[in-house]
């Protein structure tokens, strides 16, 4: 247990018992330095799932919490940048994979801040929905330690290098909704890692950075489940609502101008996290149709 952990417990504790679970994710939210944020997470996660096991859950899912406008905590660095603009370098070099490193490790920051935004913000859900979102705060921040420590043993620290603030710009544009915002980060930005892991960890054993590789495999099967989580709920709510999720979903990426999702795809992984066989179809489509549009292009 870190230190950094058992300090944070009791006022963590404490603000459950005042203010309810939820504010006490929003506090996590908030948090700034990536320890202190990571410390919370798991501390939030213990206490809510030993609060559970005693019957005692209390999500206060009808309390409408006010939004601050200080909205993700974070840190001064990484210098947030153009996608564009990033450094693009060989993973055969270690210069290379420390860069790749940072940017799984903005990736994960960005994840926990993603998941901790949906427990506070959306109010009126089923208790499953927060416990769930808690669960995936928690294992993003797992990944994000993971990947900080592998970049320390190349003698860096997450901050060194530029990022983007694409995951983040997402979460502010479906603010307003929660059906977009399970439509279009878990099902769209998440699954796209399921299918860019494999590709980055082929490259990575190749360079013989087996314990990187092995990071990949932890953060891989922990995204199948997460992105599994954002299909159930984004289907309970075109339920609740009388939508065809297949419909949705397309009004809903035009409405929010999501991202054109590329391939190849991780068909197997999308399957395991709940894609159903119209949407591969239709992914592999659209792929097939845009590589085509391009290549008459040239």
């Amino acid at each position: 247990m870190s230190s950094e952990f058992s300090t944070v417990v009791p006022s963590v504790r404490t603000r459950l018992a005042g203010a309810g679970w939820r504010a006490a994710a929003l506090d996590a939210l908030r948090e700034c330095d990536p320890l202190a944020k990571t410390a919370a997470v798991s501390a939030l996660q213990t206490l809510t799932l030993e609060a559970a096991s005693r019957g005692e859950a209390h999500w206060d899912a009808a309390r409408v919490l006010p939004a601050p406008a200080d909205l993700p905590g974070r840190p001064a660095r990484p210098e947030l940048v153009e996608p564009r603009s990033l450094q693009r370098r060989s993973m055969s070099t270690p210069q290379g994979r420390v860069v790749l490193l940072h940017a799984l490790a903005h990736i994960e920051f960005n994840a926990i801040n993603l998941a901790l935004d949906a427990v506070w913000r959306f109010p009126d859900m089923p208790d499953a929905f927060y416990a769930d979102w808690l669960k995936v705060a928690a294992e993003e921040a797992y990944h994000f330690s993971l990947v900080s420590q592998r970049l320390a043993d190349y003698g860096h620290a997450y901050g060194d290098f530029p990022a983007h603030n694409g995951l983040w710009e997402m979460c502010e544009r479906t603010c307003d909704d929660v059906l977009a915002r399970m439509a279009l980060v878990p099902r769209v930005l998440e699954a796209r890692g399921l299918d860019a892991s494999p590709p980055i960890r082929a490259r990575l054993k190749q360079a013989n950075d087996h314990e990187s590789a092995a990071i990949l495999d932890i953060i891989l099967r922990d995204e199948v489940g997460h992105v599994r989580i954002g299909n159930h709920w984004f289907r309970h709510l075109c339920d609740v609502r009388g939508l065809d999720p297949h419909a949705a979903w397309r009004a809903l990426a035009a409405q929010y101008h999501a991202p054109k999702m590329r391939g190849p795809f991780n068909v197997e992984a999308r399957r395991s996290a709940g894609f159903d066989e119209a949407e591969l179809d239709a992914l592999i489509a659209q792929d097939t149709a845009a590589a085509s549009e391009h290549a008459a292009e040239k």
